[in-house]
């Protein structure tokens, strides 16, 4: 019993800055448009709160995202540069490893993640950004030395990010969000 009630007393809270980039796509609900991966960035705030003897925890980042899209749509190129507000809350486990825990320690995390759009709406006549954007991450990475974090996650976009109304064809086409993310996290 004693042990339980230690555990919380012992968790640990902290805070850093996190940078990275992303890989974007558009995945389009009809195949009349065809988009390619661009690269963006990412730059912000995380928190973390970690139980040390289970290695369970959670994450949680305020973080200015730019996810940059191009397709084809016709003969033509469409390009769309976005910037968010984005916060990701994911639960984090950390994967203790005998005798190098204190050098390297994996982990895996998955979660939601809520981004709203800070750049215009409007990408030309009939197509226009969603407002708010929500994914669902699923990442891994390494922790270094008890500080450095370095992650990779997938999000899985769950909702429009892009409409298209009357768009190629006269089709109605929506745009979900699918991007790759890699960090580096500094956590004091």
């Amino acid at each position: 019993m004693m042990a339980i009630i230690a555990i919380p007393a012992s968790a640990q809270f902290r805070i850093g800055p996190r940078l990275g980039f992303n890989v974007n796509e558009l995945h389009f609900n009809q195949s009349v448009l065809d988009s390619d991966n661009r690269a963006g960035f990412t730059g912000g705030l995380m928190a973390e709160f970690t139980v040390p003897l289970v290695g369970l925890g959670f994450d949680a980042s305020f973080m200015y995202v730019r996810r940059d899209a191009r397709w084809l749509e016709g003969n033509e190129y469409t390009s769309d540069k976005r910037d968010y507000f984005e916060i990701p809350i994911n639960l984090k486990w950390k994967i203790g490893v005998p005798v190098i825990g204190k050098i390297i320690t994996p982990y895996l995390a998955t979660g939601p993640s809520f981004a709203f759009l800070t750049s215009g709406k409007n990408v030309r006549d009939g197509i226009k950004n969603k407002s708010f954007d929500a994914a669902w991450n699923f990442g891994f990475g390494v922790e270094l030395l008890s500080h450095l974090q370095i992650g990779a996650s997938y999000g899985l976009g769950m909702t429009k990010a892009l409409e298209a109304v009357g768009g190629a064809n006269g089709v109605d086409i929506d745009g979900k969000n699918r991007y790759w993310t890699v960090t580096a996290a500094y956590l004091f």
